[in-house]
């Protein structure tokens, strides 16, 4: 774009031509009127007076052009400099005709309008800000997408469990192959204070596709509220993932654990928090109690409370920093009118039931202890769970009963304690998958590079419960006479593992389990040792 300065210069130029031409034209009109009369002396050097006076003028013009080109001066875009004749730009005399009577001067015959300075100190304004593109990527663990400003992210993120079991036993259930889990959820967060997460089971049986569904609120460390569908805070194995069992199933000690027909989870409502940078871990909460997305059948809500302690966390001695323990309390109800019934005795591994499912109604109490102890490739793991079932006014139990009368309660227990070790030499976390060394095949692990023959994980366990149901002798009761028989059975379980990460999001678990059943609760078993083999492929991301 040509600046006002040049626009103004071709103008000068233009024109001064044009008057310099008309001035010249002057002799030449005096020299034809010459033809006719004869010019005087005074004429002729009058004439060249004014000559020469024209050019003097031009050669000043031509000199203020140079001088307005060197100056630099800029024009606002909004105001543009305009170029008028002196006459126009100040009020000037009209004859009778109103027109206004031309008169060329010697001196300027043009000049600018003023033109607006700009204040070369002052920075030009800034184009507008173009919105910032979302930020989209792998972040080691999950996919993500994260806004520009960072204060919103969302990672899709799930898992795959595909299964073979082999049983050998009389009356073991047929070898079979099983997609145990295959679930898919989001997570993310909003701001520095809401964490979310959604996740859904493709595979649940139970009815209940939804698993997580909750939004938790991080005050501050110390004091965070979670709200929605999620796992109930009770005892130590619920804390771990599904990914990061270090069994194809988890120990009899879950059995007895809360909301255990849809994977320990129930709407509900906790508090929770880590207090001095985690040394103690606390939570306490209110749930339905009856699993996922089912609502309660009492007014009486099932509270769940657990506290853990790393005593040595912030100590120096590696030997004792990640040695935690606590324990777990919960009380719930339960309603006869519903038909509820003592816990489910099947095992994990489903080689079969080892105790009979009965009517129950009132109070239930569970109580739990618990403690880890992790060095290097090495990690040992303890828990111990009790519960007690009530049977308040559910009547004798015999074909045809009409009484409603109070029987003993259920109870059970249950304990397990495994080991692994990494053969490899990567480092056992908590919660978490071993960091590979050196992956067989794909990506590379978080942090390093290579490749080897993955990581190997030898596993051993020991795990064992009872249950007791005391009987009762109405037989000299007049409305409902009978006898209620007496129930004390256990059952425990060796497992071998080995297991194998060709890289960091997959995983090859093999178990063999040596089932202990000592009392059959299914009429013509017999007591006798199952053998089952477990494998299962897992994927992750």
């Amino acid at each position: 774009m040509r600046s006002p300065t040049i626009s103004f210069a071709l103008v000068i130029f233009m024109m001064s031509g044009s008057l310099s031409q008309a001035q010249v034209s002057q002799p030449d009109d005096k020299a034809a009127a010459a033809a006719s009369n004869v010019a005087s002396k005074e004429e002729v050097n009058e004439l060249r007076s004014e000559v020469a006076a024209q050019r003097q003028t031009i050669e000043e013009l031509k000199a203020l052009v140079e001088k307005l080109a060197e100056a630099k001066i800029g024009v606002s875009d909004n105001a543009p400099a305009q170029v008028r004749p002196v006459a126009e730009a100040s009020p000037r005399a009209t004859n009778a005709s109103g027109e206004s009577p031309l008169r060329l001067r010697n001196a300027v015959l043009l000049e600018a309008e003023a033109m607006p300075l700009v204040d070369q100190a002052k920075p030009a304004a800034a184009p507008p800000k173009k919105d910032t593109p979302l930020a989209a990527g792998w972040n080691g663990e999950h996919f993500f997408i994260k806004s520009a400003d960072g204060q919103f992210s969302i990672s899709p993120y799930g898992y795959l469990d595909t299964d073979y079991r082999a049983y050998k036993g009389d009356g073991a259930p047929s070898d079979t192959f099983l997609i145990r889990r295959a679930r898919f959820g989001f997570q993310g967060n909003y701001g520095s204070h809401f964490d979310f997460a959604i996740l859904t089971d493709a595979n649940s049986t139970t009815g209940a596709v939804v698993r997580d569904a909750y939004l938790n609120v991080r005050i501050r460390p110390e004091l965070q509220f979670q709200a929605g569908q999620f796992k109930e805070p009770f005892a130590q194995e619920t804390g771990i993932g599904a990914t990061n069992l270090d069994f194809v199933e988890r120990g009899f000690q879950a059995l007895l654990y809360t909301s255990t027909n849809t994977a320990y989870r129930s709407p509900g409502i906790t508090l929770h928090g880590d207090i001095s940078g985690g040394a103690i871990q606390w939570w306490a909460g209110a749930f339905n109690g009856r699993g996922g997305v089912t609502a309660n059948n009492t007014n009486e809500a099932e509270f769940v409370g657990r506290l853990r302690f790393y005593p040595f966390r912030k100590g120096k001695n590696d030997w004792t920093k990640q040695l935690a323990f606590g324990g777990s309390i919960s009380h719930s109800r339960s309603r006869g009118l519903d038909n509820d019934v003592s816990f489910n005795a099947a095992l994990p591994d489903a080689a079969y039931t080892f105790f009979p499912a009965l009517r129950i109604n009132g109070p239930i109490e569970r109580y739990e202890g618990e403690f880890t102890y992790l060095k290097g490739p090495m990690a040992l793991r303890g828990e111990y769970v009790q519960m007690q079932q009530q049977r308040w006014g559910v009547g004798s139990e015999t074909p045809g009963g009409l009484g409603f009368l109070s029987l003993p309660g259920v109870g059970a227990k249950a304990w397990n304690i495994g080991t692994t070790f990494l053969l490899t030499g990567e480092k056992r976390p908590e919660n978490g998958t071993p960091k590979v060394k050196s992956p067989l095949f794909g990506p590379d692990t978080p942090g390093g590079k290579g490749r080897g023959i993955g990581a190997w994980e030898v596993a051993v366990r020991y795990t064992g419960i009872q249950a007791k149901a005391p009987g009762a002798d109405f037989t000299n009761f007049s409305l409902t006479p009978g006898f209620v028989p007496s129930y004390d059975y256990h059952t425990d379980e060796i497992t071998l593992g080995l297991n194998w990460y060709p890289n960091y999001w997959v995983k090859y678990m093999v178990n063999l389990g040596i089932d202990q059943l000592h009392q059959p609760s299914t009429t013509g078993q017999i007591p006798q040792n199952f053998f089952v083999i477990m494998q299962r492929l897992q994927f992750r991301f």
